[in-house]
């Protein structure tokens, strides 16, 4: 049963109902919030957040607190067999089928729903025939990942640059009309200052953010040993922040930090196995030099150039290939043997490798014309106005307004 006032909103001048919803992992409320927080501001649309966890309703009442959002209600979807799934698989946030099982008749009232990921669209099949799927992207990085052929079924996609354009008109996942350059709306909310004095001593931070996926991780092959050589070696103070989806399982991560325990009261060794300190780019702005493999967060760092360099722990054939263009930004290393060297060599040379990352920065994000939420409202409004006057004044059940943060039961 939907514990929620539903009312019709009926006549031309009733403003689009506009769902930004999460369902996935924390860091995506960054890709889709800085145009929730615009949009909220124009009286053309009704916007609310749809969240699936207590932590993406915490995270995005805070984001538009210290935004300035206008009128926007934030919801979280639950229901007991919810719960009790979640229960059982550990997860930080719900399975995503039974997820938007839950969340399917709430969704189905809305005229446009912004997403950060793609398996949201499985709602065009259970009845959101006439609903508008907009696309964020979660992230600007390389990986073919990104370039997902879901991608050609959204109606409209926002992106962040020339090379998310050019390979995905290459791929023929976007087509013209339907998609718009707008920069890099993340940057918009992280302007807050550097994190609090993390170690006692002012050296040099390196972060190290292996990915989470076995084929193309670090992690596995080459972390604890990582982490022992900064720990035993007072040259460096080391961040280690993988990336959230590593850990996003409680009973992992719970058994990951009994591990690391070793470093826990260490002074130069900081941990973070999905805080939200390790998405909102504190630790990419406080480093001094990037040590990883294949996260996106590479560009979140380079953006303003600095050392790099990139472990391969799976024989990669990567020379030439688009899908790791960032790993031309420092030198790729094999093995993590003497990586405290590396790191130190990294920082002499970082001259060499400083031109191709401002080429792979201005590639990557679009930062002529302003700021990208504001942009991104420009550029989904205009569409969905459009989209509205094609289709007349036939228009959708609207779920009422209350200003407030409403639990949704189905």
């Amino acid at each position: 049963m939907l514990h929620r006032p539903i009312e019709l909103r009926a006549g031309p001048a009733a403003p689009q109902k506009v769902c930004f919803f999460f369902n996935a992992q924390l860091h995506h409320v960054f890709h889709a919030m800085p145009l929730a927080v615009e949009m909220s501001h124009d009286p053309r649309f009704a916007v609310d957040i749809v969240a699936m966890t207590e932590d993406h309703v915490a995270l995005a009442k805070d984001i538009a607190a210290r935004h300035g959002a206008g009128n926007l209600d934030i919801l979280r979807v639950g229901s007991p067999l919810l719960s009790a799934i979640s229960s059982l698989t550990g997860g930080a946030t719900p399975p995503k089928l039974p997820a938007l099982a839950a969340a399917r008749s709430l969704l189905s009232g809305y005229d446009a729903i912004v997403v950060p990921e793609r398996t949201s669209l499985l709602l065009r099949f259970a009845g959101l025939h006439r609903t508008a799927f907009i696309h964020t992207c979660h992230g600007a990085g390389d990986r073919a990942v990104g370039y997902d052929r879901r991608i050609r079924q959204f109606d409209f996609v926002l992106l962040a640059g020339e090379k998310q354009r050019r390979r995905m008109l290459e791929k023929r996942l976007i087509r013209e009309g339907h998609y718009a350059v707008v920069g890099y709306g993340k940057f918009d909310l992280t302007e807050r200052g550097l994190p609090g004095r993390l170690f006692p001593e002012d050296r040099p931070i390196v972060l190290y953010n292996p990915h989470f996926s076995k084929r193309l991780s670090s992690w596995p092959e080459m972390g604890l040993d990582l982490i022992r050589q900064f720990a035993g070696d007072d040259r460096f103070n080391l961040i280690v922040a993988p990336h959230i989806r590593l850990y996003d399982n409680r009973r992992r991560r719970a058994r990951m930090e009994r591990q690391l325990a070793e470093f826990s009261n260490l002074p130069n060794i900081h941990i973070d196995l999905g805080s939200p300190a390790s998405v909102d780019m504190r630790y990419t702005r406080a480093a001094s030099v990037y040590l990883g493999d294949v996260s996106s967060q590479v560009y979140e760092f380079v953006v303003r150039p600095r050392p790099c360099l990139f472990l391969d722990a799976h024989d990669a054939q990567w020379e030439g290939n688009p899908n790791y263009r960032h790993w031309q930004y420092g030198p790729v290393h094999r093995s993590s043997e003497g990586i405290v060297g590396k790191v130190a060599t990294a920082m002499v040379d970082h001259d060499v490798y400083a031109p191709t990352q401002r080429q792979g920065v201005a590639d990557t994000f679009d930062r002529e014309a302003g700021r990208s939420s504001a942009r991104a409202a420009t550029a989904v409004g205009d569409f969905l106005a459009r989209r509205q006057a094609t289709r007349g004044s036939g228009r959708l059940p609207q779920a009422g307004r209350s200003g407030s943060t409403v639990l949704v039961h189905e």
